[in-house]
């Protein structure tokens, strides 16, 4: 190779290193979401959550759409354990989690960081057939009892059935997503199951009635979930990240306005969800703090919590350190950025208000 030569191919690669560097700077031509479920009927619409309303309200495209950056959400009726799988292929970017799968994903080695909590306290239900004899969870040893592996609902429910006496063990428990669940409710084919908000419907047409709820009950019962991301798309565009992260903060303190609580149900019930079993799951709870989403002592003691009952529940085999994993720096930055640094108490581990 003579002296031209290699200098013009130095030259190209110069070249095509700045416009790689340009090309990184200008952000990714696409920022692919996942949602851990669909809406009724497999629609592509979820509720019930902050995240959900990025979505529903067009807030995400909308922030991304001036510097021609496509938002594409992806609904998995496989919920966790599907999202899961696309991680591991490189298929999500930015995505919503129950603590189950998040922490099954960090166990099995998936490169995810925590960025923010995307909700508190979300309760179970144990829904069984209208007409059945069990009137609480003890009454479930030997019973058919479906759930979805993988999500938080399944580890909710070995919290509860260890809380009642029982064990996973102790009952027939069939993998079933929510669709498939209350069709075999329906039919009679499944004995119970440990559902969400979703399942208030079926007890409105008469054909199921809950005879348990976390609501009330012990506060280490109901599940969290989280907003992650692969740390490869962290590092190479942190801005998107840092605006996803700024849009899911200011959405979360209009989720906590009581006056937006009509609206926030009409958008959520886009989900197939009737209006009145997102009012009637609400009734009582603090929605303005269920939406923080501080990442502080109540989220980390959660998410220590959740390492610790699925090891021992087995549900993951190896259990791992939760402060290494969570990155607060875009969390923070919003919360300054935005002015709401106090719009959230902070909570202690035991889910009290600190000071």
């Amino acid at each position: 190779m003579d002296r031209r030569q290699f200098l013009g191919g130095a030259a190209a690669a110069v070249s095509g290193a700045l416009l790689a560097g340009r090309a990184r700077a200008a952000g990714p031509s696409v920022i692919r979401i996942g949602v851990p479920g669909v809406g009724v009927g497999n629609r592509p619409v979820t509720g019930g959550s902050t995240f959900s309303l990025l979505h529903i309200q067009g807030i995400a495209a909308e922030e991304f759409k001036k510097d021609g950056i496509e938002v594409k959400w992806n609904f998995f009726r496989g919920a966790g354990p599907a999202v899961n799988e696309a991680v591991a292929n490189n298929l999500l970017d930015i995505w919503s989690h129950g603590h189950l799968p998040s922490v099954v994903g960090r166990a099995s080695g998936l490169k995810t960081r925590l960025l923010a909590a995307a909700s508190r306290r979300g309760h179970a239900y144990l829904v069984v057939p209208s007409d059945s004899p069990i009137n609480g969870v003890r009454d479930l040893r030997g019973k058919k009892v479906a759930f979805q592996k993988g999500t938080a609902t399944q580890l909710s429910a070995n919290r509860i059935l260890e809380g009642h006496g029982l064990t996973e063990k102790d009952v027939r428990a069939i993998n079933m997503d929510a669709s498939t669940a209350k069709a075999a409710l329906a039919t009679k084919d499944i004995d119970a199951v440990f559902g969400g908000t979703d399942y208030l419907s079926l007890r409105d047409q008469g054909i199921a009635k809950i005879v348990y709820t976390t609501k009330g009950d012990s506060p280490t019962y109901p599940s969290n979930s989280g907003i992650l991301a692969r740390e490869d798309f962290i590092n190479e565009h942190p801005d998107v990240v840092q605006r996803f992260i700024n849009i899911l903060v200011k959405t979360a303190a209009w989720v906590g306005d009581e006056k937006n609580r009509t609206q926030i149900f009409q958008l959520w019930s886009k989900s197939g969800t009737p209006f009145s079993n997102y009012k009637e799951a609400q009734q009582g709870e603090d929605m303005k703090q269920n939406a923080s989403p501080l990442l502080d002592e109540y989220i980390l003691a959660r998410y220590k919590s959740a390492v610790a009952d699925s090891k021992k529940f087995g549900l993951i085999r190896n259990a791992f350190d939760v402060e290494p994993w969570i990155d607060r720096r875009f969390l923070n930055k919003a919360l300054k950025d935005t002015g709401l640094e106090r719009n959230w108490a902070e909570w202690d581990a035991n889910g009290k208000p600190k000071g």
